[in-house]
């Protein structure tokens, strides 16, 4: 067996993939520690899907290799699709089959048997809240719940990555909000997971990192807190304050490493470039100042702050 000795779950190591003149992935190499949530972002026609489907072993690179707990999936296919789950963008059920039978089929081709089968698909069904749709058509299920059924044919060989493509596309709020309750869930469980979307504002709550791509090329890759810190020299801070803010926005306007400040009727925002001692030391002489501060935080970096200023918006 081909393996690495490396920390990561996913690495992948100068990958490209062409399609004619097009080339979807061009030279992509990232890493993915273990046991956590990463978005993988970028416009239409990024790259994201064919990555995606390398990684799971569902096509191959023209150049480079991708490597899942240490193993290569152009060496091991076979090893690696132990560890990979990979839910498609699209689900397919199948016309004659209720779900559970369904899931039941799926463990079967994934080589499990009797009791062990049995309780597998026991354990998706209710971990993927489909209990009381078990002898429902897979045709007859709501989108929500087909991506539930999604999930859950994904999760039967225990995989230790998944790998989550546009899984929330087309549900609603409700069911985004529990297909995130899922998703923290398998985090908890220690799972990695990458996940594409363009609901960024949801990844954010979701992600303890994120690969942003552009036209089959790595834009950005990290931790969340550390790509945003990479963005801008300064930090955006802000201040909730008892009464008007004038006095906090012109006590502010006379502070070193303090720029760009702006006051609300109760709140004041500024850049600040100095480090944590620094800004410790910044709020103590706010409140020696006389200004009473209710709030002072840090504004970290949005993912979409991180995706308009990392990106360009063109297109392949």
């Amino acid at each position: 067996m081909t393996s690495l000795t490396s920390d990561a779950m996913l690495e992948v190591r100068a990958l490209t993939r062409t399609y004619g003149a097009v080339r979807a992935v061009d030279n992509l190499s990232f890493s993915m520690p273990r046991g956590q949530v990463w978005g993988f972002i970028g416009p239409n026609g990024a790259g994201k899907t064919t990555t995606m489907r390398i990684v799971a072993t569902l096509d191959l690179p023209d150049t480079g290799d991708v490597f899942i707990d240490g193993i290569s999936a152009l060496v091991e296919p076979r090893q690696v699709r132990r560890r990979v789950g990979f839910m498609a963008d699209q689900f397919a059920p199948y016309p004659n089959l209720t779900v559970r039978p369904y899931l039941d089929f799926f463990a079967r081709a994934y080589g499990l048997r009797g009791r062990e089968r049995i309780a597998t698909v026991d354990s998706v069904v209710a971990f993927c809240g489909l209990t009381d749709f078990e002898s429902r058509p897979t045709t007859g299920l709501s989108k929500g719940m087909g991506q539930r059924l999604h999930l859950a044919k994904t999760l039967l060989h225990d995989p230790k990555l998944l790998i989550l493509d546009e899984p929330t596309a087309g549900l609603d709020p409700r069911a985004r909000i529990e297909f995130r309750t899922l998703l923290g869930e398998l985090a908890a469980a220690g799972k990695s997971v990458l996940i594409s979307s363009h609901i960024l504002s949801e990844l954010q709550e979701a992600c303890d990192g994120v690969v942003v791509l552009e036209r089959g090329k790595m834009v950005v890759a990290g931790s969340i807190a550390e790509v945003g810190k990479g963005m801008n020299a300064h930090r955006t801070v802000r201040a909730r304050v008892l009464g008007p803010a004038d006095a906090a926005e012109r006590f502010c306007l006379t502070q070193p490493d303090v720029t760009r400040v702006n006051a609300t009727a109760s709140e004041v925002a500024f850049d600040f470039a100095g480090d944590d001692e620094a800004l410790a030391a910044l709020l103590a002489r706010t409140l020696a100042a006389g200004v009473r501060v209710v709030e002072f935080r840090i504004e970290a970096a949005s993912l979409e702050d991180i995706f308009l200023q990392m990106t360009k918006g063109r297109l392949q």
